[in-house]
């Protein structure tokens, strides 16, 4: 961003603060003859603190389905902070606001040419919507077994095969942070007069780069996206369940994302968690160099740190590899992701984001402290000297989801409302997905409902069981587990 938006963001930040006036209302002596039914009071083990900030739609706090008083002087503050035209406050999380942002920008029973690595509230939003899904599938990063961002030729050559498409989404910055050229795509998608959505779940932080002394990316509206999606929740110092939605540009109607946002949002939402967003934008935009300051520097010294490694790997950044992502491989030794995985959280008390077959995913964040970046260095450096090269767990490649297209027999909503039966894996070669199956987190799907099973699933979905990784979309009895199949 630039000084006039800098000094924009100082002005706004002295606007009145959420969590102030819930404290004040809270320690008041107003009496609630409304809801919630704990009437501020502590129950159980729900502590007083927590429940005189829980509040409803009373005078004085406005109404975030039709904001006229502070929450519309937030939501603009929160638009100029993260450079958009217009910003939605989400207490459903990012995956509310991909629903509304897909149903916003593509008609019912229209086309979206969306990533193939997208969350499943991409999916939802196809089944909901009875649209029709045309993917663009990531190319494997080189020695990594993760997805690499979409590319702008990418996209240029499926709008070419396919112009009648009526929005594109893509992610970025992706699960492991992989971060896409958007504007590059932003400019292909536009020719075609159509909208780009992009699922920046885990890039809210991308509103700040300008605290990184060596940062060249930014966020996704600065960079000509029309509907970005945030999870302040996930990279940023605010709440689980918090997120923001932007709009920007005139392709995408504002009472159609607004009618569908009423839709997907609770009509009840909390005053804690649009207080957290409040908090984490304004702090950070008024006190955030500092600290952002020492996030680039503490991460960037631990690659450093680690680049001693003799048998684990670690992604080393790039111009789009995002900040704090730590991506562990252990391609190579005698060890698999979800041993690593266990390894850290059982030996040192180290919580990893997740673990997949050949590598295992740690987040930092501004608010880590330098004790997370010691521990996870010396517990990364004692593992290393403890392991063995060896090839037993290596993967084949060609057999990894995501990276080659799908055999797609119905679409989605239809195979979704079909009847199913469940059987074996080793009974289901040939036959058509009835449901989702995930790799979870982060959520992608390996098998969509209409899609046909090959042996190339069901290796997986074994592979993923054997080592202990956390597969939804089976059921498990007693040792074996069955997928849904059409009838």
């Amino acid at each position: 961003m630039g000084d006039t938006n800098a000094s924009s963001q100082r002005r706004e930040v002295t606007l009145e603060r959420l969590w102030d006036k819930l404290q004040a209302y809270g320690s008041g002596d107003w009496y609630p003859y409304h809801m919630p039914g704990h009437k501020r009071n502590g129950w159980g083990a729900l502590p007083p603190e927590l429940a005189k900030l829980d509040i409803t739609e009373i005078d004085g706090f406005d109404n975030l389905h039709q904001p006229e008083d502070l929450i519309k002087r937030l939501q603009q503050q929160a638009a100029v902070i993260c450079g958009a035209e217009e910003s939605f406050y989400l207490v459903n999380g990012s995956s509310c606001g991909v629903l509304a942002a897909i149903s916003a920008a593509v008609p019912q029973g229209g086309k979206l040419l969306m990533a193939r690595n997208c969350h499943k509230s991409a999916y939802h939003a196809v089944y909901l919507r009875g649209l029709e899904a045309e993917y663009l599938y990531p190319n494997l990063l080189p020695d990594y077994d993760i997805c690499d961002a979409i590319t702008p030729e990418q996209v240029k050559e499926a709008l070419l095969r396919d112009p009648s498409v009526s929005a594109v989404l893509i992610v970025s910055p992706t699960y492991e942070g992989r971060i896409a050229d958007v504007q590059g795509i932003a400019q292909v998608v536009h020719s075609y007069g159509i909208p780009l959505i992009v699922d920046e779940a885990h890039g809210a932080h991308l509103n700040f780069a300008q605290y990184f002394a060596e940062y060249r990316l930014t966020n996704s509206n600065l960079a000509g996206a029309d509907l970005v999606v945030q999870s302040t929740h996930k990279t940023l110092p605010a709440l689980t369940q918090t997120a923001l939605l932007h709009v920007n540009g005139r392709i995408i109607r504002r009472d159609r994302l607004r009618r569908f946002l009423q839709i997907y949002q609770t009509s009840s939402p909390s005053y804690p968690l649009m207080a957290s967003i409040d908090n984490c934008l304004s702090y950070t935009a008024q006190y955030g160099r500092e600290p952002f300051r020492q996030f680039e520097a503490r991460f960037l010294k631990l690659l450093q740190e680690l680049e001693s490694l003799q048998k684990l790997r670690i992604l080393r950044g790039d111009d789009r590899q995002d900040i704090g992502k730590l991506v562990i491989s252990v391609r190579g030794t005698n060890c698999n992701g979800k041993q690593l995985y266990e390894r850290l959280l059982q030996q040192y008390h180290l919580q990893p984001e997740m673990a997949a077959e050949t590598y295992c995913l740690a987040m930092f964040t501004v608010g880590d402290r330098q004790e997370g970046y010691d521990r996870m260095r010396d517990a990364l450096l004692e593992t290393d000297r403890q392991l063995e090269s060896c090839r037993e767990f290596e993967t084949e490649r060609e057999n990894l989801p995501f990276v080659k297209a799908s055999n797609r027999v119905i679409g989605l909503a239809k195979a979704w409302d079909s009847k199913v039966e469940w059987r074996y894996p080793e009974e289901c070669q040939g036959c058509v997905s009835g449901g989702f199956v995930s790799l979870y987190p982060p959520g992608i799907p390996l098998l969509v409902p209409g899609e046909k099973i090959e042996e190339e699933h069901i290796k997986a979905i074994n592979r993923w069981l054997t080592m202990g990784l956390s597969v939804t979309g089976i059921r498990m009895e007693e040792e074996h587990c069955s997928l849904a199949v059409l009838v």
